[in-house]
């Protein structure tokens, strides 16, 4: 008979084996199950919610217009409920009172970014975007804005820029003789090329293949961002070691953006005078440079190419679909597109440019490019929030930390504020006396401290490029094309790929 001793020490069966790994593997997936469901629980005040399913939660019910489905959820919840994507315990905020209520009025408490492992794994939580609250987020908002009035919109010779690549944009229009083409490659240039001139000190020709490249790979990411993957990845990070998925082509992307961004602020890096500015990049470097000696500081190679990235993402993509889906409507509907070209030829006539001068004897044109942005809603969901304390609204308990998205597509839908929101109504934004009206529950740029930095910028340059278009041209659409108003689905809206006609208007 063997000695218990010696039983002790040799080595187990195969059977035995699997029978252990089997127990151990089920005794691990089961500690993952009950820690998902846990983790499910809402916590105690938390606003209602639709029931979520098993470990991914309300994930499903985004797939597809989400913020079409927060809007219609608001109706049985209230404007503010809970969803939970996969764990994730998240408030979604409905319409204008309850944005601003939190927005506005707790303004603080609803300005931090949520550390979801989608944005850790993009930027770290650096950058200008997506943050922390706290001193990085004041350091790097402030160097941004202070940079778009120096080398942008506060200096007087800028608008001029912006008109100068307003005449490259057309005369590119130009060549295509009256024949259908897609302005999705040259309004996105052209737009690019303004904050390129704030970044960079000078623009891109349109012919540039590699910034160009560049641009689409940005694009492709917006949409990637906001995909069910995205979701998912966000839900249960452990996803990133399977091969496929929409989140590995996210990642490819943003490496093969990193190197760019690397090799182009290296490039426009090069002679810098210290304290004598010439861009963006060189204000950083300076900030850089002054804040040595000071460990708590957040400037930093690595936060210079997240932040330089997110303000060519930020400075192109919405101004970009904007124009895009002005453009579409302007061929949709003939007779406003007689209007505002009516109020062009009265006001600037067509031996000049339009300039921002002339922008408050426009107000049909400017209540046309209020209401594109108004329908259009360009970013429906905004950049997900969190909250930087325990906040209490309407009664509800919500922790710190807790991510919140705001529905500002719920806001311009908000038939508290506007009648028959669905129809596209210029007039909607004038009096009775024709002026432009401001309209209180309008706000395609967010609101509260984490507002959008470049809406002056984009304003400028929507009018400009909009009003030296239609000046130029007439918009329609080629004989038996019927465009698709449905927009396509990202972290911003845009139209699909649709083809038109630019006629000249005159010799």
């Amino acid at each position: 008979m063997m000695p218990s001793g010696l039983a002790a020490v040799l080595p187990l069966s195969p059977h035995q084996v699997c029978a252990a790994l089997g127990s151990s593997v089920i005794t691990f997936v089961s500690f993952l199950l009950i820690r998902q469901l846990v983790k499910q629980r809402r916590p105690r005040g938390f606003p209602p919610g639709p029931t979520p399913l098993p470990l991914i939660g309300n994930i499903l019910s985004l797939a597809s217009e989400p913020h079409v489905y927060m809007k219609k959820q608001s109706e049985t919840y209230g404007q503010i409920f809970s969803l939970d994507l996969g764990g994730i315990s998240t408030v979604i905020l409905n319409g204008y009172d309850a944005i601003k209520e939190c927005l506005l009025h707790q303004s603080e408490v609803f300005a931090d970014r949520p550390s979801l492992p989608l944005f850790i794994k993009m930027t770290k939580m650096g950058g200008l975007l997506n943050c922390k609250y706290g001193r990085g987020w004041i350091e790097h908002r402030k160097l941004a804005v202070n940079s778009l009035r120096y080398f942008g919109y506060g200096q007087k010779t800028f608008e001029n820029k912006i008109s100068e690549e307003c005449m490259v944009f057309v005369d590119a229009i130009d060549k295509h003789k009256g024949k259908p083409f897609n302005p999705k490659h040259l309004v996105t240039n052209a737009v690019s090329n303004i904050t390129n001139l704030i970044i960079f000190g000078e623009r891109f020709t349109y012919d540039d293949t590699e910034f160009q490249q560049m641009i689409e790979i940005f694009s492709e990411n917006i949409e990637l961002a906001a995909s069910g993957w995205a979701f998912l990845y966000n839900a249960f990070p452990w996803i990133r070691i399977l091969p496929f998925g929409k989140h590995q082509k996210l990642f490819r992307n943003a490496a093969e953006v990193y190197d760019f961004l690397l090799r182009i602020i290296e490039r426009f890096s090069q002679n810098r005078v210290s304290q004598s500015p010439r861009h963006y990049i060189d204000v950083y470097f300076d900030e850089m440079e002054q804040n040595a000696s000071d460990t708590a500081a957040s400037y930093s190679k690595e936060n210079l190419i997240f932040s330089v990235g997110e303000l060519i993402i930020a400075g192109t993509e919405t101004t970009t679909n904007a124009i895009r889906w002005a453009m579409l409507y302007m061929a949709l509907y003939p007779n406003i597109q007689d209007k505002v070209q009516k109020e062009i030829d009265s006001v600037v006539g067509n031996n000049k440019p339009p300039s921002l001068e002339d922008k408050p004897r426009m107000p049909y044109t400017e209540a046309v490019l209020h209401e594109v942005l108004r329908l259009c809603n360009i970013a429906p969901l905004g950049i997900f929030r969190a909250t930087s304390e325990d906040a209490v609204v309407r009664g509800y308990s919500i922790p710190r930390g807790t991510t919140v998205i705001t529905n500002l597509y719920s806001v311009h839908f908000d038939e508290k504020y506007w009648s028959s929101p669905e129809q596209f109504s210029p007039e909607r934004f004038l009096d009775c006396h024709g002026h432009f009206m401001k309209r209180e529950a309008f706000v395609p740029f967010s609101l509260g401290r984490r507002h959008c930095l470049g809406e002056q910028l984009a304003k400028m340059e929507m009018f400009l490029f909009f009003t030296t278009l239609l000046q130029r041209f007439y918009l329609q659409f080629p004989q038996g094309s019927v465009p698709n108003l449905t927009p396509k689905l990202g972290m911003t809206l845009q139209p699909h790929p649709y083809l038109i006609c630019a006629l000249r208007r005159w010799k």
